[in-house]
This record gives structure tokens, sequence and C-alpha cells, in this order.
């Protein structure tokens, strides 16, 4: 059987086979020119922007947690909580008027931008999310940014990707 894609155009790109996501557990992608972190939890596909939105910290590297019901990734340079599904940034609040007081996790909004994972025959491919409008962790896809990472210290090597399957 032929499987017909959507052109590169719009925005799709081969990532691996279901297999070796899963064996993996987290793969970095550089698609259509964005360093993309796909991973697999609890039967799950998902796929995110690589670098947190905060500072710019690996989030291939980070824990998986579930916050007032809601997986999320844990930067692990600042431990800012990410939605895998969404992309919202997490944070506790306290209500002062509400007693007993008791923090309860909110949405900062969208801020790292995530990507529509599609299984096909066991093939795996990304669509990059191309809504309208800036998301914080648009920044560390610049070249700008790629620069500062080549350029930077031994401690960020890890998070320049290249294209291709990197090792995490």
């Amino acid at each position: 059987d032929l499987l017909l894609l959507p052109s590169r155009d719009q925005g799709v790109c081969f990532v691996g086979t279901r297999e070796a996501v899963v064996q993996a557990g987290r793969v970095v992608r550089r698609v259509h020119g964005r360093d993309v972190l796909v991973l697999h939890h609890q039967g799950a596909l998902y796929a995110l922007d690589l670098h947190c939105y905060h500072s710019g910290g690996p989030l291939q590297e980070g824990d998986i947690e579930e916050f007032g019901g809601r997986l999320c990734i844990v930067c692990p340079w600042h431990k800012y909580k990410i939605t895998l599904a969404e992309g919202e940034g997490l944070y506790q609040a306290v209500n002062p008027l509400v007693k007993p007081l008791r923090p309860v996790w909110c949405s900062k909004g969208v801020k790292q931008r995530v990507h529509q994972v599609t299984e096909v025959n066991g093939d795996i491919f990304i669509r990059l999310d191309d809504s309208a409008g800036a998301v914080e962790s648009d920044h560390y896809q610049t070249e700008e940014y790629r620069a500062k990472l080549v350029q930077g210290s031994s401690d960020h090597q890890a998070g320049v990707c290249v294209d291709g399957w990197v090792g995490v």
C-alpha cells in the first residue's frame, strides 16, 4: 500500500516508528527546522518544543509528574511545570478568602508550543503547531538562540540538535 502524506509545506514530518519511540521513551528531532521533544508516557505520545519556555532548559531530561490531575514535564533547571497535552505553565496558588487555606494548581496559559502527533501503520508523524501568535518557547527556536548554544558552555551542548535522532 502506498501511504500518501501531506507535503512538507503542510508541516508533517516522519519522526520514527512507534516501536523506536516507545523503546527510547524520549527522542529529539529537528522537524522542519524546529527542535522538538517526542515522548511516550503511559501509552500516549506527545510532542513539544525541546527547550523550556522559561530559560531554555533541556526538557528531554525532565521528569513526568501529575499536578492537579494533569500530566506535566518538569524542567530540570528551575522545576517549571508544563502540561504535556496543552503546553500550559502551571503554578500553585492559595486563595486567602477560602478557608481552609489550600494550594491549588492554576494555569499561566500556553507557554510551551505543543505539536500534533499522528500514528499511521506504526509510523509516527509530527505536524508542527502553526497557530498564530507567539508562544514563549518560540524564542528558543531562533537562529540567534541556536548561535548562543553553539558558542555556549558545554553544559548547553546536550541541547543542540542535528537532523536525525539524538540520543537521550
